[in-house]
């Protein structure tokens, strides 16, 4: 037996209980003592000698007694290991332990390995305990050997391993493990050998610093200890029945008592309490051995696994675990940071509190961790703080004292979250909380009607709507309610009741604001369940509803339709005067069912609802009722019912007279000489409101309103003061009758003259609200924007997509003018700041209200500008107006301007990138005018540009082949744009732009090497030769521009200056590198790059169009000499630019003459020969290093026959920073024209050296024998 108190001799664990993972422990006793005298002691010296039964122990496969039914046979032909047989789990696990446990009662010591290794395997070990191990070793080499025999190739392992075969394996093996103990709980668990075993190694294995032991181990001793919790649980079951029949046994009259039955009594008490302490002893060991480690272990699934089998533990056993010493670790690790573990804590204590006869036992528990649990409802992940809210409700169970008002507030505003499952589980608690108590009183009251239990519910309901002043959506309440209180919330008979009937004596009547409340709540509960699925913001969409949930949508339907055709006119009588519960009592008609007014011979209730409805169109002007009651005709006008000629009639008669009103009442208004008082102006307005919401949805062309709004809006523009609302209604109903006009010419039922109609009517409608724009009032002038911006999208090009070409004359495509007015208005009405907004209200409340209500309304203005930009309506670079106020208007319109570049960018990639640098162009002029060309460049207005084009180039990604030809563009218009103004303090001084091209420098690293020689090339066709010789501060921006465009674009050199800067100055070389074969470049093959494309880069005259390659300039090449031959006095020829007149001769370095080039003097031709020489003189040096390196590349591929990798001779860090470094030097002393410049090798990096694919956008890497005049081979 294991006794407690020698725990530290016999099991070495660990002595400091903080550290996660501690040091090997031993197997066996390493001193040979056992802490118990007699079965003990025989055992472990009673090991049997490994002889014959003992060959081959590696693996457990040990020959001797065998397996049946597919496990290890006593002959040898099958020989499968435990963990084999486990694995594929095709034996039922009862007969897999069986046959383990007449295997051990043949020979203990065999299948006592065999069950070892089958723990070792079971953690992805490859290696195996040997017989010899076994027999020899001590628990601490063998676990440190088995970890060196670990193969750790991936870090999974079969308990983490995914696939449905391993979770079924997850599953053998714990239930392998439970069936195992409680087939040997009678006798083998007792012999003081196999479980002392066991636990040794599992307590050694879960101490390991190998993950994959310490997991499996943990879970193995885990689930060990759950199976002797099963144990004890059954022994003291046993004690107890026992002691019962001792005491009844001992309480008869001496003359029936028997004796021998009492001794026999006496004695099974006394073995099963010996047992009891040993198995006690047993999870003693394991909980101090293992869990008291592991339970905080480095890795979250470990310390989930003991914490889940604690739970286990005081559920089972409540007498022996159910107490503070135990619980305590449960309320520690819910403050764990993994949420997998507190998840695990959750719910290990809901099966506790879920039981009525443990809650007693929690109280101690709870009022020490109870804020820990209402604080994990706002835990970040979902589904623990779902958990952590279902248990506050079995709390709320189990005591109504336990939680106080402040823990239920923090859980009742839950209801209103968008993440659905912690809305139900708070709709739970709160209908627990609010409606699950019922008073004696109350049992004799009616199931419906206002005096019913539901009436009483359904005011509480109202009143905790009400109480919740931070949320106004009563979908999400009635949502949140519905799987626990749908009974509750389709009693809309009761609602009904508390709307219509009047109170009883005594009884308090709803006030305004609760009615109105209840009418939503009502509302909510017919959509829901007419609909079945979550409001908008819960869930991902609709989801198939089964055939029992169609059935009863369907039954609800009809009932919603029953009760509310009768009850609906009459509720909309009562209330006819109140906006807010008239609006919502009108959208109820939606969820009817329309065949049940004829079915149900409901004729008169249909004939009462229209006339309440006409009268609510009589007596409300507010937009949103008037849209209610066109929607509730909309609905009912369906021509798929009966009803349809019905509903028709009564909405035809509503419209004539209000059409007839309109004409009577503007004909009065507009007569010359008499200005309109407030009534006339009043009637007006309201019956053009309510023409306007019937033409939202209705079609009103035969009534011919055209004329009318348009001889109004004309009227307003000559008068000028026409009433705001009065003009906004009236372009309103003007943009609907355009709109209704085009749906009847696009179904092809109208003539061709009605077409011409329309054009007529558009045109001239698109012309009145773009004289509406210089409105001076600004709601006027925001509705006229509105209109054209959907006016122009709807006629541009795109009506004729689809098979719609006869539609090509309503094309309409704004003009100059038109253009340029929209955008002055965004930018006066929307780049404002939050101060200069003037329609803010007072109150700090109402002023952020209404500072986001504008900004609301801004974005919805610049996001309808920028459609006709994306959709091509205006020209792309009216865009860069808008792209400027990126970085200023980032938090308010970030996101629209970023998709707007994103997909002009998708349209025409060039345009794209003429208009960025458009932007930037306008904001450098902008920053000019306001500071002057004298400006710091480190002033935050220039700063503030030069960020903006940090982010243009990042929007361009990094695929530069795709953007090649954009950003070419962009860096032409930013060179043309530098040079376009002279300096205004005369020659010798930079341009008045120069210093835009420290922001054109942003763009640089887009370009690709070749293109970058190019557009430098450009450059130099605006500098002159003083521009190349300048190191004054104020040319810097021109210094750094050029080094952006030399950085990796010269091929091996990395120079500081190049190009004019260094025309004519001396070479200092140095023995260089070999080239890689992606570098190499020959004269030849540079002069045959130039392409005819290429003209257009460089005549300035021209619209430049990006090439396709970007080569150097055409020069003529001196005679390649043999570069071993070369004397550096040679080196210096003279070479004429290809401007040259093509009759002329072309100078050889023996002739030692020059021609004077177009645009320079004879001095800097002169210079410019002489470092094209010098130039020609290293490549061709350079080409035959690296064709005898490549050579050399060959003959070790071949030798090898491994490719052409070379071996790491040296380090790959080189001498490239030491180039930065010179470079930086350069800089700072600023060095003048006679500077040499510093030919570094090309970096020898371990790309380049392990392949040799050329570089096909690079025609100078194209190489073959003719160029090099020597065979390859």
């Amino acid at each position: 037996m294991i006794a407690a108190q020698d725990l530290q001799t016999d099991f070495q664990f660990p002595q400091e209980a903080d550290s996660q993972l501690s040091s090997d422990t031993d197997l066996e006793d390493p001193d040979g003592k056992n802490a118990k005298t007699g079965k003990g002691t025989a055992a472990k010296k009673g090991k049997k000698a490994f002889g014959d039964k003992a060959k081959g122990g590696g693996g457990g496969k040990l020959s001797g007694l065998g397996w049946v039914n597919g496990h290890r046979q006593e002959n040898g032909m099958e020989n499968m290991t435990l963990f084999e047989v486990v694995k594929m789990g095709k034996s039922a696990t009862q007969s897999v332990v069986d046959d383990w446990i007449e295997a051990y009662k043949h020979d203990r010591d065999i299948a006592l390995l065999d069950l070892i290794n089958f723990f070792i395997q079971c953690s992805g070990c490859k290696g195996a305990v040997s017989a010899e191990m076994f027999r020899n070793m001590q628990n601490s080499e063998i676990i440190r050997k088995m970890t060196e025999e670990f193969d750790e190739d991936s870090g999974d392992y079969p308990l983490t391993m995914s696939g449905p075969q391993w979770k079924k394996f997850r599953l053998s093996f714990c239930e392998f493990i439970g069936v195992l103990v409680r087939q040997c709980q009678y006798s083998i668990i007792y012999d003081e050998y196999m479980m002392d075993t066991v636990i040794s190694l599992l307590t050694g294995l879960s101490d390991s610093q190998v993950r994959a032991f310490r997991h499996t181990s943990t879970l193995a001793a885990m689930k060990l200890m759950t199976a002797l919790v099963n144990v004890a649980l059954n022994l003291s079951i046993n004690m107890d029945n026992t002691q019962r029949q001792y005491e009844a046994e001992r309480n008869k009259v001496i003359g029936k008592r028997a004796n021998d039955r009492l001794e026999l009594l006496l004695q099974k008490r006394k073995e099963l309490q010996e047992n009891q302490d040993e198995i006690e002893n047993m999870m003693n060991a394991i909980f101090k051995g293992v869990f008291v480690h592991r339970y905080r272990d480095a890795i979250a699934e470990i310390r989930a696994i003991c914490i889940e089998e604690i739970g286990v533990w005081m559920k089972l056993y409540s007498d022996a675990f159910l107490n503070d010493s135990y619980l305590k670790y449960v309320g520690w690790t819910m403050h764990d940071k993994q949420g997998e573990v507190r998840l695990k804590c959750l719910t290990a204590l809901q099966g506790l509190y879920y039981s009525r006869e443990l809650n007693t036992r929690l109280e101690l528990f709870t009022s020490r961790f109870k804020d820990r649990i209402v604080s994990m409802t706002l835990d970040k992940e979902y589904d623990v703080a779902v958990q952590a809210i279902k248990l506050l409700t079995l709390v709320l169970q189990s005591s109504d004292e336990v939680l106080t008002a402040e823990d239920c507030e923090s859980v009742y505003h839950l209801v209103y979250s968008a993440h659905r499952p912690i809305a139900v589980a708070a709709g739970e608690f709160l209908f627990k909380k609010l409606f699950s108590h019922r008073g004696p009183e109350e049992e004799g009251l009616p199931r419906r009607g206002r005096q019913s239990l539901n009436g009483g519910l359904i005011k509480t309901t109202v009143f905790f709507f009400l109480e919740s002043e931070l949320h106004e959506h009563g979908a999400y309440l009635v949502d949140s309610l519905w799987e626990c209180a749908a009974e509750l919330l389709k009693d809309w008979e009761s609602m009904i009741s508390l709307l219509l009937d009047e109170p009883m004596p005594g009884e308090e009547a709803l006030t305004d604001r609760q009615e109105t409340a209840l009418v939503e709540i009502m509302l909510c509960a017919i959509r829901q369940a007419s609909e079945c699925h979550p409001p908008v913001g819960r869930g991902t969409g609709k989801r198939v509803l089964t055939a029992k949930e169609k059935k009863t949508q369907l039954d609800d339907r009809t009932r919603i339709t029953e009760m509310f055709a009768v009850a609906l006119p009459l509720l909309l009588a009562k209330y006819c005067v109140d906006v807010d519960k008239v609006t919502n009592l009108l959208l109820i008609p939606k969820y009817f069912d329309l065949d049940i007014y004829t079915t149900g011979r409901l004729e008169k209730h249909l004939d009462a609802l229209l006339r309440q409805v006409w009268e609510v169109v009589d007596k409300h002007t507010d937009t949103e009722v008037l849209e209610a009651c066109s929607t509730t005709y909309h609905y009912l006008c369906n021509e798929e019912f009966t009803i349809c000629n019905r509903v028709d009639i009564a909405r035809s008669q509503l419209l004539d007279e209000q059409v007839d009103k309109f004409n009577r009442l503007l004909e009065d208004f507009l007569q010359e000489g008499e200005e309109p008082d407030e009534d006339d102006v009043y009637q007006v307005l309201s019956t053009l409101k309510r023409i306007s919401a019937f033409h939202n949805a209705h079609d009103l062309s035969k009534w011919d309103l055209f004329t009318s709004n348009y001889k109004l809006l004309n009227t307003g523009l000559q008068n000028g003061d026409m009433p705001e609302q009065i003009v906004i209604h009236a372009m309103q109903c003007t943009h609907y009758i355009i709109l209704w006009h085009l749906a009847k010419v696009s179904e092809g039922s109208s003539s061709k003259g009605d077409m011409v109609t329309l054009r007529k009517q558009m045109r001239a409608f698109c012309l009145m609200c773009q004289r509406y724009l210089n409105s001076v009032n600004t709601t006027v002038k925001e509705q006229a924007f509105t209109i054209l911006c959907d006016s122009l999208m709807i006629f541009s090009h795109q009506i004729m997509s689809s098979g719609r070409e006869q539609l090509e004359p309503l094309v309409y495509t704004p003009d100059s003018s038109l253009q340029a007015e929209l955008l002055n208005f965004i930018l006066d009405q929307v780049f404002i700041d939050q101060d200069d907004d003037n329609n803010s209200t007072d109150g700090q409340q109402d002023d952020e209200a209404s500072k986001i209500e504008a900004l609301h309304k801004r974005r919805n203005l610049l996001a309808a500008y920028c459609k006709l930009i994306v959709y091509n309506v205006v020209e792309i670079n009216t865009g860069a107006d808008i792209f400027k106020q990126y970085m200023r208007y980032y938090n308010d319109y970030g996101d629209i301007i970023k998709e707007t570049m994103s997909k002009t960018r998708q349209i025409d990639k060039i345009q794209c990138a003429k208009t960025l640098i458009l932007s930037l162009q306008q904001l450098f002029n902008e920053m000019l005018s306001d500071l002057g060309c004298n400006f710091d460049r480190s002033s935050s207005a220039f700063c503030s540009i030069k960020e903006l084009a940090r982010r243009f180039s990042l929007t361009f990604g990094l695929d530069q082949v795709k953007t090649r030809e954009a950003i070419a563009m962009l860096h032409k218009d930013g060179i043309e744009f530098t040079f376009k103004e002279p300096s205004p303090q005369g020659e010798g001084n930079p341009p008045l732009n120069l210093a835009f091209l420290d922001i054109l420098s942003e763009f640089s690293s887009k370009l690709l090497r070749q293109d970058k020689k190019t557009v430098h090339m450009y450059l130099e066709r605006f500098m002159t030769f003083q521009m190349a010789l300048q190191r004054e501060d104020c040319w810097l921006p021109l210094i750094s521009y050029r080094n952006s465009l030399q950085a990796g674009g010269d091929d091996d050199t990395m120079s500081v200056i190049s190009g004019i800067s260094s025309r004519g100055s001396t070479i200092r070389s140095k023995k260089s590198k070999p080239a890689t074969t992606s570098k190499r470049k020959l004269p030849e093959v540079e002069e045959n790059s130039c392409s005819s494309s290429d003209a257009m880069w460089m005549n300035r005259e021209q619209n430049v169009q990006t090439p396709l390659m970007m080569p150097s300039p055409q020069l003529t090449s001196t005679v390649l000499r043999d570069p071993k031959k070369m004397r550096p006095e040679d080196s210096y020829a003279y070479a004429v630019p290809s401007e040259q007149h093509p009759h002329q001769p072309v100078p050889s370095p023996q002739q030692h003459h020059h021609q004077t080039a177009m645009d320079y003097n004879t001095q800097v031709t002169w210079m410019l020969a002489q470092r094209q020489q010098a130039e020609a003189h290293q490549q061709q040096e350079r080409v035959c290093m690296q064709y005898t390196k490549m050579r050399n590349h060959m003959q070790q591929a071949i030798r090898r026959g491994s490719g052409l990798m070379e071996d790491d001779e040296e380090p790959i860090v080189e001498d490239v920073m030491m180039s930065s470094e010179d470079r930086l030097e350069d800089l700072n002393e600023g060095m003048d024209f006679d500077t040499m410049d510093i030919d570094l090798p090309p970096s020898k990096n371990r790309r380049e050296r392990t392949e040799l694919k050329p570089d096909y956008f690079d025609p100078s890497s194209i190489m073959d024998d003719s160029v090099l005049n020597v065979s390859m081979f």
